[in-house]
């Protein structure tokens, strides 16, 4: 097939003989970046970008064996030369660049266009090949600019404040709740968090500087909530687990907030359409930069996107079907 092939265990390069975010054990993994549905437990050998080195620790087993290097740094296996770039995804995500005898392919891993202030902004990647995901590949997925989804969460919180309503976001672990803290730090707010998200918060601080946030324990009272955002992840949002919160305002953070009756289904009060995937626009500008005369559509809406980049811009392209989900909770 090419440089890289579709096996049964993952994205497969013959001539180097390793795996790209393999989703099951192997000898050795190239790891886009530290969610579950791209970095799987039982490999022998990880290669990875070094701000996912505590990330893939943290998440999969401290003692998990991780080659680690910087992004444009190049390393060759079996003369088959491995480059990892920013894919502004989370941090520490990263694209796979593969050249062996002057053919090159891109594996983006998950990427959005957009510099969300705390992961490396993705940048574009010159190849033959390019394998993309396409999450949110459709013509309805446009995003608003972050600084105006921080800007509508804040005016939501104030009124929840005003109402006396504790404010709970829902964002994922590792990715959005870092995205969400960062920026809604310099409006003043401060935090409680999931014991899942304030993990992530422990490893990420042994490598890069965050905002502090609290564990939001069961001794925290409800005069303290109310002085904070809460943030827990989607996987947390029970009526249970909810229950002590009250009274609160629920606000989903997702990309599929996009579409009408997403919210309702989802029995949240607010839905902010914030993602860490390419909206449409951004899928179609990142393939365009890279020239690539023949791309792969993975995970997603597929077979859309592949349909648009063959018949309105002509590049070949086809989907493959991969076990990559839409993120890793």
């Amino acid at each position: 097939m090419g440089l890289i092939s579709f096996t049964d265990n993952g994205l497969y390069c013959k001539q180097g003989d390793f795996y790209i975010d393999p989703w099951k054990p192997v000898h050795r993994a190239v790891t886009t970046h530290a969610h579950s549905d791209h970095a799987r437990w039982g490999s022998k050998l990880y290669l990875a970008h070094k701000d996912s080195y505590y990330l893939l620790k943290a998440r999969l087993y401290e003692d998990i064996a991780i080659q680690s290097v910087d992004y444009g740094q190049t390393i060759s296996i079996n003369n088959v030369k491995i480059t990892l770039f920013p894919a502004g995804h989370i941090i520490g995500s990263a694209q796979v660049r593969v050249e062996y005898k002057g053919e090159v392919w891109v594996v983006s891993g998950d990427y959005k266009t957009e510099d969300d202030l705390v992961s490396v902004p993705f940048e574009p990647v010159k190849c033959n090949t390019f394998i993309t995901e396409s999450t949110f590949g459709l013509p309805i997925y446009q995003w608003q600019k972050q600084s105006s989804i921080m800007e509508d969460i804040h005016l939501w919180v104030q009124a929840n404040q005003a109402a006396g309503r504790n404010s709970i976001l829902t964002a994922y672990s590792l990715g959005k709740a870092q995205r969400l803290i960062h920026n809604l730090t310099p409006y003043g707010y401060k935090f409680y968090v999931h014991g899942a998200i304030y993990a992530m918060q422990e490893a990420i601080a042994r490598f890069m500087k965050m905002p502090a946030v609290d564990y939001l324990g069961a001794d925290i009272t409800k005069e303290e909530m109310k002085k904070r955002i809460i943030i827990i992840p989607p996987s947390a949002d029970s009526a249970a687990y909810l229950k002590r919160m009250q009274p609160f305002s629920l606000g989903v953070c997702s990309g599929w907030m996009q579409v009408r009756g997403a919210q309702r289904r989802r029995n949240a009060d607010a839905g902010f359409a914030l993602s860490d995937h390419a909206d449409w626009q951004g899928l179609l500008q990142a393939i365009n930069a890279t020239g690539a005369e023949c791309v792969y559509a993975t995970h997603g809406f597929t077979a859309p996107l592949a349909r648009y980049l063959r018949e309105e811009m002509g590049i070949k392209a086809d989907v493959v079907k991969t076990s990559f989900g839409e993120d890793e909770e």
